[in-house]
């Protein structure tokens, strides 16, 4: 018999036994369901996350101090390790450095006429705007004359400045107020969007001089002015490992060898949070794949009973001349028919579920779904294995059965 009659076969088959039929392909259709779209939120949020770390910039290097603190700036009294301007103007002279950034953060509470949120102030100086591909929707970025001056000046993050100026008002010109001091807001971001773990928008930039004498308040400055870290920009991706280690054995001649700091390339970032997705999207993979075992172990239950129920037409076929590899033929091809159709349902109810489980705001953003076509072969190739794999035992018991034995069988 051909494989299309045995198709043509095994639809009417199931046709006779809609609701069973539908049940049993309801396994199938949950786990590639689920598989497609955990795979697609996963590879999702692996894009989200490369994107939001390459549009810090290109070719960086970050450095921290070995006891850096979350959320402060390390003390300077009695360590070995901290990282100072003077650092970062030591740093700008290596060759094939193109920019230096010294950073001081914290957390600051910005009001304007009533509307306020806390949010992450970042005190740097003028060039990490060209570092860090900063785009300004209005107004500009602090200058070095700003810096110098010790200006009360802000530059507000696109989520900050919604917040604090809804209704489309305009931002620049007016006085805000950053933890009770008056600033006045110079630029506002465009927007680079957020992952939920980190919102690059829910930010605001200040001069590094104007954070350390205003809102920091740490009396270690004169000591060389501590930061908290220092981004450093390479000309040439091929010149980011022997740059970095020419700053650590710069900062090793700057401190001693006893020092502690943190070196790490913008690539070593990217890896490393790429290895983690992959190894999550896979661990979520897995995770669904079980669904797809209980939906075959459903599939075998039936052709179990099938083979039961149509044991006198499996004796008649063979008494007519049926051989032993029609008959297994017949019941795999049922077999897999149930679990390809269950697989083609599954596809689109899995691409439907991973753009509604998309369109969950996660910190402020959505993950966009990423379904790719590698997550749709292996969703589908896996459930007909498994109709395979799990109809290869029914079929085989059918094809086995004696054709005056399954005659008599009432």
């Amino acid at each position: 018999m051909s494989i299309t009659f045995n198709i043509i076969e095994a639809l009417e088959s199931l046709s006779s036994n809609k609701l069973r039929s539908i049940l049993t392909v309801l396994g199938i259709v949950i786990g590639v369901a689920a598989v497609i779209s955990l795979l697609a939120i996963g590879n999702g949020a692996t894009a989200a996350i490369t994107s939001q770390i390459e549009s810090i910039g290109t070719n960086l290097i970050f450095i921290s101090p070995g006891n850096f603190q979350q959320g402060g700036v390390a003390s300077a009294a009695g360590s070995a390790a901290t990282l100072t301007t003077n650092d970062a103007t030591d740093l700008s002279q290596l060759q094939g450095v193109v920019g230096v950034a010294p950073i001081i953060e914290n957390r600051v509470q910005i009001v304007y006429q009533g509307q306020n949120t806390n949010t992450r102030v970042v005190g740097t100086t003028p060039p990490y705007q060209t570092m860090t591909n900063l785009t300004l929707a209005d107004g500009s970025f602090f200058s070095d004359a700003n810096e110098n001056a010790y200006s009360s000046v802000v530059v507000l993050g696109s989520a900050v400045a919604e917040q604090l100026f809804p209704n489309g008002q305009t931002a620049v010109g007016q006085l805000v107020t950053l933890n009770g001091l008056p600033f006045q807001v110079i630029g506002v971001l465009q927007s680079k969007g957020g992952t939920g773990f980190f919102n690059q928008d829910d930010q605001i930039f200040v001069p590094l001089s104007t954070a350390q004498l205003r809102l920091v308040g740490n009396t270690n400055f004169g000591q060389g002015n501590v930061v908290n870290s220092i981004d450093v920009e390479v000309d040439k991706p091929s010149d980011v490992t022997l740059v970095t280690n020419e700053i650590n054995q710069t900062l090793t001649g700057l401190h001693g060898s006893n020092t502690s700091f943190s070196v790490t390339s913008q690539q070593d970032v990217l890896n490393t949070v790429t290895q983690t997705t992959a190894v999550l999207t896979l661990f979520l993979g897995g995770v669904a794949g079980i669904s797809l075992l209980v939906g075959g172990i459903g599939i075998m239950n039936i052709m179990l009973t099938t083979v039961t129920e149509r044991t006198r037409e499996i004796g008649l076929r063979k008494a007519l001349g049926a051989r032993r590899a029609d008959i297994l033929q017949q019941f795999l091809v049922e077999s897999v028919v149930l679990s390809v159709l269950g697989g083609v349902i599954g596809i689109a109810v899995g691409w439907l579920l991973a753009h509604i489980m998309g369109s969950v705001q996660l910190g402020g953003s959505a993950i966009t779904p990423v379904v790719s076509v590698s997550s749709i072969l292996l969703a589908t190739l896996f459930s007909m294995a498994v109709g395979l794999f799990f109809g290869i035992y029914p079929a085989n018991r059918a094809a086995g059965l004696e054709p005056v034995e399954a005659l008599r069988t009432e």
